[in-house]
């Protein structure tokens, strides 16, 4: 059924008429949809059902209101009132969903508009094109010192705590450790060649009388005993990379006979010993090869950079590195030796350095008076062509 407005017919009288009739109309909502579409406004059904409440309040409660003129249009104003207010609310909720649909369509045009400029400039950029490594020739070097095998000792701290302990069984088993250690970078590294640098004091020796309490073995049978221990360790290692072996003596290794004094029979050392039988023991080993300096020392090309092995009794490793160059006339980069107990690493220039090895023993008695102590450990260095030591890898043993 239509609905309609009738001429001459006041909002009023239209909303309580269309109200009057809402059980013919249906809900309130549909009341309020006839009445918001013949008064083209927007009111909710609420409102609407209220004013109908106030008009049939007003009429049952006093029906001589009505007879009453200005108490019906004081009635009328105060209805008036609350429509205008819900007139107000749906407006302000009008203009706070259109400042929200303003905002959100502001920034998807943003978003639209950068990614459009964005596609049409993408063919402007220049390609980066994939470069190839080139992986210069790398080198591995594994650096051993002061073994001191023969010696048993306890080094004992503060609390009664042991510090470090040492012996032949120890060391075999630190030399175990080492083992297994370098075995694994050989593989992680793909390693194909290392050259294994003894730097010297790889027994105890007998360099002085206080020492006979320290040593488990006569000079003789300790060299002999390491040499066996360390040909067969080399020969192992061997199974896994070419081995290239070099030695140098310590002070520990020298052999002072007849109550010799230090440097006074360099010559004889127990180092030859232990050189003699690892060559013997490894005579037949295709992957194996001993190289012996005539001046004591060990000198190798590594990746291109000579390296100069010393036990390591200088005041200054670092700066030994221009004496010995003047020495011999030919260029050192890299000089390493052992004999401080500990490890350490000095730049010495554009690929120049001074490697200091730690021991496989640790601390002992010495390192306490002097007030020095370090883990026992060995280093291996990695040498790459144009680029010189690039890494090294301080193996802890104990």
């Amino acid at each position: 059924m239509g609905y309609k407005r009738y001429e001459g017919e006041t909002e009023d009288e239209l909303i309580y008429r269309i109200c009057s009739e809402k059980e013919q109309i249906g809900t309130w909502e549909e009341v309020a949809y006839v009445l918001n579409s013949l008064l083209g406004q927007n009111y909710s059904e609420s409102a609407y059902r209220k004013k109908f409440q106030a008009f049939n309040k007003i009429m049952i409660a006093n029906q001589a209101k009505f007879a009453d003129s200005d108490a019906l249009l004081q009635e009328l104003k105060e209805q008036q009132r609350e429509l205008e207010k819900e007139r107000k609310k749906l407006q302000t909720e009008k203009l706070e969903y259109n400042q929200w649909l303003r905002e959100q369509a502001r920034d998807e045009m943003f978003e639209e508009k950068v990614i459009d400029c964005i596609r049409k400039n993408k063919d402007n950029n220049t390609k980066i094109e994939y470069i190839k490594p080139e992986h210069n020739d790398m080198e591995w070097q594994l650096n051993i010192a002061d073994c001191h095998y023969g010696k048993d000792m306890k080094v004992y701290g503060l609390m009664g705590e042991i510090l470090n302990e040492y012996s032949p069984e120890i060391f075999e088993q630190r030399m175990r450790d080492l083992f297994n250690k370098t075995v694994e970078k050989i593989k992680m590294f793909n390693i194909k060649k290392l050259y294994v640098n003894n730097l010297g004091d790889s027994t105890e020796g007998f360099i002085r009388n206080s020492q006979i309490w320290s040593l488990r073995y006569g000079v003789i049978d300790s060299a002999i005993n390491f040499g066996n221990f360390m040909a067969e360790w080399l020969r192992e290692l061997s199974k896994h990379t070419i081995v290239v072996y070099n030695q140098t003596s310590g002070n520990h290794d020298e052999l002072r006979l007849l109550d010799g004094k230090k440097n006074e029979h360099l010559c004889e050392s127990s180092d030859k010993i232990i050189s003699n039988i690892i060559k013997i023991k490894n005579e037949d080993n295709p992957n194996f090869t001993i190289v012996e300096n005539k001046t004591g020392f060990i000198f190798e090309n590594v990746a291109g950079y000579n390296c100069l092995g010393i036990h390591g009794e200088v005041p200054n490793l670092a700066k030994s590195i221009k004496d010995y160059s003047e020495i011999y006339g030919i260029n050192i980069d890299y000089m390493i030796g052992g004999h401080k107990h500990f490890d350490e690493y000095c730049n010495c220039g554009v690929r120049k350095g001074a490697v200091g090895v730690g021991s496989i023993m640790g601390i002992d008695d010495f390192s306490m008076r002097i007030r020095k102590s370090a883990d026992a450990s060995a280093k291996l260095c990695c040498y790459e062509s144009g680029k010189g030591k690039i890494a090294d890898f301080t193996i802890v043993l104990n």
